[in-house]
């Protein structure tokens, strides 16, 4: 497989997670897929589109905007930013209703045209730190103007 296929496949999955359609992002990943996600193992496809819906659940509207996306052999790394709107419990923190943009590092393994390793490396940091963020209105002191 050449390193453009390999790009095609991942940023095809993407594509599919970024418009909602989870189906289609299972057609790219390896029923036996192994992924490292916020701090945590997750074994096999369905375990792993489960987490995928909870995320499609707490941040409905998110989608992925790669700046770089790299090749070498049989793996792919994608570099850009995470943005959704907060709608449920995420590390512990209810629903905000605000918007949230992290950075993120995705290294996928393909085998056989297939996702087979996820690795997520975000900035959940930030998210928490954005979802907690409450809105400071500055006072209306006349000297400051």
């Amino acid at each position: 497989m050449s390193l453009e296929q390999n790009k095609a496949i991942v940023l095809q999955f993407y594509k599919a997670y970024n418009q909602g359609n989870l189906e289609q992002a299972k057609e790219m990943v390896a029923p036996n897929i192994i992924v490292y996600t916020l701090g945590t193992v997750i074994h096999g496809g369905d375990d792993f589109f489960e987490h995928m819906q909870m995320m499609r659940s707490t941040f409905p509207d998110s989608y992925h905007t790669f700046e770089d996306v790299i090749a070498e052999d049989d793996k792919v790394v994608t570099h850009g930013t995470f943005t959704g709107i907060h709608r449920q419990e995420f590390l512990g923190i209810p629903p905000t209703g605000k918007q949230v943009t992290c950075s993120v590092v995705h290294i996928d393994y393909l085998r056989d045209d297939k996702i087979v390793e996820h690795w997520t490396i975000g900035d959940s940091l930030s998210i928490l730190q954005q979802s907690r963020k409450e809105t400071v209105v500055a006072p209306d002191i006349p000297e400051l103007r």
